[in-house]
């Protein structure tokens, strides 16, 4: 996995998308400390991404109540 700094990235964004294209995925970090902050990867891999599956609540109902306060996200972790 290739990384490149924000600035790097931006100068050489349609090369990016090319590699991103042959199947390239790349990280951009930002700052001194050069922290991660993005995985720019192909499509493909991003559509095929694996979907949690809740097989022990399959065929079962249940009630959410109104005051229930958590995405989506944060109850599957995703």
């Amino acid at each position: 996995m290739k990384t490149l700094p924000v600035g790097e990235f931006k100068t050489h964004f349609s090369e990016v998308l090319n590699e991103v294209k042959t199947g390239a995925e790349i990280v951009i970090t930002y700052g001194r400390k050069k922290e991660n902050i993005a995985v720019i990867i192909p499509y493909e891999n991003f559509k095929n991404r694996n979907r949690v599956t809740l097989g022990l609540l399959k065929d079962k109902q249940m009630k959410i109540n109104d005051d229930f306060d958590m995405t989506a996200e944060e109850l599957l972790r995703i």
